[in-house]
């Protein structure tokens, strides 16, 4: 099975062929991407780019454009001073399926 790296907005991630994965929102719009490939591994073949890997491109496309992730509590108390603020987050999220790994 054929592995790669690639490399999604500022994060890297291991990826493989039919793979469904969770990155941050894409641009809205975004349908299909073609990712440059970042080290390859092909059974015991490893392949390293220097940036990249020449000639080898990973195909995706998104499935889900917004997915929000679980909440987050975030709480700032000041001891002895009667001061205490409570913030909620939840990330948003774009699903996409990993197409192919190739030329």
């Amino acid at each position: 099975m054929k592995k790669a790296v690639v490399k999604i907005g500022g994060k890297q991630y291991i990826v493989a062929e039919k793979e469904t994965l969770r990155v941050d929102l894409l641009p809205e719009g975004t349908k299909a991407l073609a990712l440059d490939a970042l080290l390859v591994i092909d059974g015991d073949k490893t392949t390293v780019g220097e940036p990249t890997v020449k000639g080898v491109k990973v195909k995706a496309k998104a499935i889900e454009a917004k997915v929000a992730g679980e909440k987050l509590r975030v709480i700032r108390y000041k001891a002895k001073k009667r001061v205490h603020k409570e913030i909620g987050h939840r990330q948003k999220y774009s699903v996409i399926e990993i197409e192919s790994i190739g030329k």
